[in-house]
């Protein structure tokens, strides 16, 4: 015949004879009041619904889609680019305009130069204590694999601050804020003769987007390649085009109107409009940014010399754990035709 070892009260359990409870302290929940009512015995934790979804941080990072990364170069301090320029002495008259026999030809020449642009180094180390691992087994979680996502987690909102804002304590800018970059105000046409967009109309939108993608491309001599095609906005501002109608009756955003009617779209490049956090405030004394590039790897790219990877772990014998360290090699933006990047501030 079944018999209870203990007495259960309303979830409580509580040792038969009055013992004290193993370890000491107060009684544990363990059973579930309604169970043991109707006569079975359940425990707490079989009564529970498990969500299997172990939630993460919230968190968010746009740089691959609007920086080109290229891969490999190795445990470097510095990378970098040539350019030339050239130039036309000599000559007479009209330079390059010679008369047959003329022995005052123009002499092109050439001037080579390198830019060189900072590397660091990110490091990470994960520790795995060992009987937390075994109980991690035990239940069939892998809190190796956890905590890689948390490095992971950590080198992508580094390289977001690296690639949008640059590291100040390091002496490096990003794509928002490069000091070689072209810097002017968007036109003050709004009510009351303000720049920012919510106090204008929509054709004076589209003419700020439109004014700035011919400047940069003016900027580059009008180059059929250097035509800007990405354009970065806050968020507030990206909403406003977005849920702006260009028409009372059409059912047309300002967003879908300006990435067909652009400039850069009637010259054969295809523009795209995204949205930042970083450009919130990044503008001259504060003011929301809007950055007008080409995202090509000739004119603008980020070197990841060396990818995020595992470089070494082993026991730790002191500690009874694992410890596992994870480092990359990466570069500061390299803004590589200063002219081709345009920043407009108070939108």
């Amino acid at each position: 015949m079944y018999q209870n070892a203990g007495t259960f009260n309303a979830g409580v359990v509580s040792v038969p004879g009055g013992a004290p409870i193993p370890g000491g302290g107060a009684a544990m929940p363990a059973m579930d009041a309604a169970g043991i009512a109707s006569g079975g015995a359940f425990l707490v934790s079989e009564l529970e619904k498990r969500d299997p979804l172990i939630r993460k941080p919230l968190t968010s990072f746009t740089y691959p889609r609007d920086i080109v990364i290229q891969t490999g170069g190795g445990w470097v301090d510095y990378a970098s680019a040539m350019s030339v320029a050239y130039g036309i002495t000599g000559g007479a008259g009209e330079g390059t305009v010679s008369a047959g026999g003329s022995n005052g030809v123009p002499i092109v020449q050439a001037s080579l130069d390198k830019g060189l642009y900072k590397a660091h180094v990110f490091a990470a180390a994960l520790r795995v204590m060992f009987v937390d691992m075994q109980k991690a087994n035990y239940i069939g979680r892998s809190l190796d694999q956890m905590l890689s996502d948390g490095v992971r987690m950590a080198y992508d909102k580094h390289m977001d601050e690296n690639v949008y804002r640059g590291l100040p304590a390091y002496g490096t800018t990003g794509l928002l804020n490069d000091p070689d970059a072209v810097e002017t105000t968007v036109a003050a046409a709004g009510a009351g003769n303000s720049t920012k967009w919510a106090d204008k109309s929509k054709e004076q939108i589209l003419a700020d987007v439109n004014t700035a993608i011919t400047a940069a491309w003016e900027a580059a001599e009008y180059d059929e390649g250097a035509i800007p095609n990405h354009i970065l906005l806050p968020y507030e501002q990206y909403s406003h085009i977005l849920n702006t109608m260009v028409t009372d009756l059409a059912g047309e955003s300002i967003l879908d109107y300006l990435l067909k009617n652009n400039i850069a779209a009637k010259n054969g490049a295809s523009l795209f409009i995204g949205a930042t956090r970083w450009c919130k405030g990044a503008g001259t004394g504060g003011t929301d940014r809007m950055a007008v590039y080409v995202n090509h790897e000739r004119y603008l790219k980020l070197d990841e010399l060396v990818p995020l990877n595992r470089v070494m772990s082993g026991p730790n014998v002191a500690n009874v754990c694992y410890d596992t360290a994870y480092m990359a090699n990466i570069s500061q933006v390299q803004l590589l035709y200063p002219q081709t990047m345009t920043y407009w501030d108070g939108i």
